[in-house]
């Protein structure tokens, strides 16, 4: 058993709205890993700022590995590809990377629920700048967010995963 599809790509992308309108075309389960480390163990500010990132990796590890042992749709944290193990782990799945500007998640950050982009958008970009080619070279589909609505992004997403 693997998953339907996997979303890769940076804090604020849509992996999550996405990834649920994909599963719900294909009649498929909806796995999102922070919310699986969430539910275990509190909210993710908290994990770093209580035990640090390491621990937190850890534990996204745990789930991002029950979550790919599922037939799911499944949507990754934007750090989750950081992991060797969860990289070996996408090689024959099909891998969905979701690109946005930093122009269209600015506003999406405002949150305050992304630890490691507490700074703002000049965070993210450092970030997204150092993750950006491990999220291309893991990705078999790449679909650009900006500007589109979900469900046109989602469409184009399940006729990919349905083409034989």
């Amino acid at each position: 058993m693997h998953p339907a599809a996997v979303f890769i790509g940076p804090m604020g992308a849509g992996k999550t709205r996405i990834g649920k309108r994909v599963a719900r075309l294909l009649g498929a389960g909806f796995t999102d890993t922070d919310k699986v480390v969430v539910a275990a163990h509190g909210p993710i500010p908290e994990i770093f700022e209580t035990h640090g990132e390491a621990h937190f990796r850890r534990l996204e590890r745990e789930a991002v590995a029950a979550a790919l042992a599922t037939d799911h749709v499944v949507s990754l944290g934007g750090g989750a590809v950081l992991d060797s193990a969860t990289q070996s782990d996408l090689g024959e799945l099909p891998v969905v990377y979701l690109t946005v500007t930093a122009e269209t998640v600015a506003p999406r950050l405002a949150d305050g629920n992304r630890p490691l982009v507490k700074d703002g958008i000049e965070s993210w970009q450092r970030i997204f700048d150092a993750r950006r080619p491990i999220y291309e070279r893991l990705a078999h589909l790449t679909v650009a967010t900006d500007g589109r609505r979900n469900d046109d992004i989602a469409q184009e997403v399940a006729a990919w995963l349905q083409t034989p």
